[in-house]
């Protein structure tokens, strides 16, 4: 396990970092590019993973040509994540860090999902009660890469950016860590890579 204590938070992202839940969401990208005839690419897909919904549907019709409606797109997408009935899972290594910091350090998550979805999702895994805040693509005006998701977070905690670490699972949330001005720690298929 990591040392965190020369921090004051943590912020964790969500989907893949601290809930086992991209499958889920690569079903329902599957089922939404089929609908609407963009090629599915699994891999492309996860690599934008913490990126708002609306902004991949912006990237897939830029990539493909396309001009589908955005805010139909996402809302598509939506239903088919809801429509799976996943029950996500906690990542243990993450959820063993939040456990060894809990009342130690200030935390809170930085996702690339929409509100309603974050917090039902935090609900049911019992994670929310553990937060101090959390930050969606629903309550920032530039989503991952940008650092606004992970500043706001450490602003809702009463923390400069250069206190918090983030734990993020794809290079788009390590972009916005970066960005952001805080040290990064990645978690690669479930498992937290401890930095050289």
């Amino acid at each position: 396990m990591p040392d965190l204590s020369r921090y004051k938070g943590i912020v964790f992202d969500m989907d893949g970092t601290l809930i086992d839940s991209m499958g889920a969401h690569g079903l329902a990208w599957r089922r939404t590019c089929e609908k609407y005839a963009y090629p599915f690419d699994g891999q492309y897909i996860h690599n934008l993973g913490g990126v708002p919904t609306r902004d991949i549907v912006k990237l897939l019709n830029e990539k493909h040509g396309l001009s589908h409606d955005l805010d139909q797109v996402t809302e598509t997408k939506r239903l088919a994540f809801l429509d799976l009935k996943d029950s996500p899972s906690v990542i243990d290594d993450t959820f063993q860090v939040m456990l060894r910091y809990q009342g130690i350090l200030k935390m809170g998550v930085g996702t690339g999902s929409e509100r309603n979805n974050a917090i039902s999702m935090l609900t049911d895994t019992g994670l929310l009660e553990r937060l101090e805040t959390v930050v969606t693509a629903t309550d920032v005006t530039h989503g991952k890469p940008h650092g606004e998701t992970f500043i706001t977070v450490a602003k809702n905690m009463g923390l400069q950016p250069n206190e918090c670490v983030v734990f993020e699972d794809t290079e788009v949330g390590r972009q916005a860590a970066q960005n952001a001005g805080m040290d990064c720690i990645m978690v690669i298929n479930g498992k937290i890579v401890i930095p050289e």
